[in-house]
């Protein structure tokens, strides 16, 4: 059986985040929501997108497919439901598409616009969907939690040196950790510590929290609960309620809160984000569909910045900032509420940030990680550079 994972018409609510990526590959929580269903269902997962990133995300199909919505987090009620579908039923919650089982002649022909083609079966209990950017930070302390148990259940833990004061006994260490003279609060939530990650002295780190793989943390950092950071990532100062992605730093003193952080991006030192407004008042985010700003429903929003985003030292966002794909913001004074992608500059007015100039940075932020930036990856960017000029108004 394909287990294939399908974005769906709502998917450009998610944007800039998934302009470089499908919704499944975001990650809540501790694991990716492609990995959350890998592990589940102890398969691999393919994925249905848009057809400019298929060549990266690919799919496949065999005689028997079950398309799952890439927006959607798995739980152990759904796994109950989804084990009992039959070939053409679906699985909804009113007008949301959940899952449908196919054959392979079928499944070829597949439509998350088209429903009505299948039997379908309403689901009616509550279960996690990533709706739009605000919503990875607010469902990710429910997701490290459902996390940690997927992940650790019947694995023993490796040990922390003795320098460290751990609080509780919520906490899975993986092999080649390395933490000194730090301190970890379990009693307000789980901490995941992955594979190599490597937690200087002096930090002060409350659950929820998760660090991936080959991960940092450096020296004093103030991290409190409902935060992950992904892999091959650098941090430090002060975090709160954010989600960092892969192979991206915000490795010295400021604050982040309530935000999140695709991969490749970089935080310059001292640089600080509002996550509230002076009056208290609920906070609005830009729309790419709208092309205006939706109310959050939040008293709590800081910033959601896209992939290859960067930043200069000491920049200030303002309460409910969003920053597109491969922006690039410098100097004095607050930037505007929305960034557009491929801009070059802040306060005091932006340019177009040339494709040859971003691909030649990207080259060498990829090289640090020891990987390739690829016909691959800037085929992507090239795309999304046609897909954005629209915004880019200057």
């Amino acid at each position: 059986m394909s287990v294939i994972l399908f974005d769906d018409q709502f998917r450009s609510n998610l944007l800039p985040l998934v302009y470089t990526r499908p919704v499944s590959e975001l990650r809540v929580g501790i694991l990716t929501i492609a990995d959350k269903w890998r592990k589940h269902l102890k398969t691999d997962a393919a994925y249905l997108t848009e057809s400019y990133l298929q060549e990266k995300y690919p799919i496949r199909y065999f005689p028997i497919n079950l398309f799952i919505n890439s927006a959607i987090c798995p739980d152990d009620d759904l796994m109950e439901v989804l084990d009992t579908l039959k070939e053409g039923e679906a699985l909804v919650a009113g007008q949301l598409l959940i899952a449908v089982r196919l054959a392979e002649s079928d499944a070829r022909e597949f439509s998350p616009l088209h429903a009505e083609k299948f039997k379908l079966i309403e689901y009616s209990k509550t279960f996690v969907r990533i709706a739009f950017p605000d919503h990875i930070f607010t469902f990710n302390d429910t997701e490290i939690r459902k996390d940690f148990k997927l992940i650790t259940k019947g694995r023993q833990s490796s040990s922390l040196s003795s320098t460290n004061t751990v609080l509780g006994d919520d906490i899975f260490i993986e092999n080649g950790v390395e933490a000194e003279c730090s301190t970890f609060n379990t009693r307000t939530g789980p901490i995941y510590l992955g594979k190599r990650a490597l937690v200087m002295e002096g930090c002060h780190i409350r659950g929820s929290f998760s660090l991936g793989d080959d991960s940092v943390i450096k020296m004093g950092a103030k991290i409190y609960g409902m935060t992950s950071v992904g892999p091959h990532s650098k941090v430090g100062g002060e975090i709160n309620n954010s989600v960092i992605f892969a192979n991206s730093a915000k490795g010295h003193e400021g604050y982040l809160g309530n935000s999140v952080i695709g991969e490749w991006c970089n935080i310059g030192a001292d640089s600080n984000n509002s996550n509230m407004k002076n009056n208290y008042a609920e906070i609005r985010l830009w729309d790419y569909p709208t092309e205006g700003f939706r109310k959050t429903g939040l008293q709590f929003c800081g910033l959601i910045m896209a992939d290859h985003a960067k930043c200069a030292i000491n920049t200030m966002f303002n309460t409910g900032t969003v920053v597109g794909v491969g922006a690039n913001i410098f100097g004095s004074g607050f930037p505007r509420n929305f960034v557009p992608d491929f801009s070059w500059g802040g306060n005091s007015g932006f340019e177009v940030y040339s494709l040859k100039k971003m691909f030649e940075t990207a080259a060498k932020v990829y090289e640090r990680r020891n990987a390739e930036f690829n016909e691959t990856d800037s085929a992507i960017l090239s795309r999304v550079f046609e897909m954005t000029e629209q915004y880019r108004r200057f």
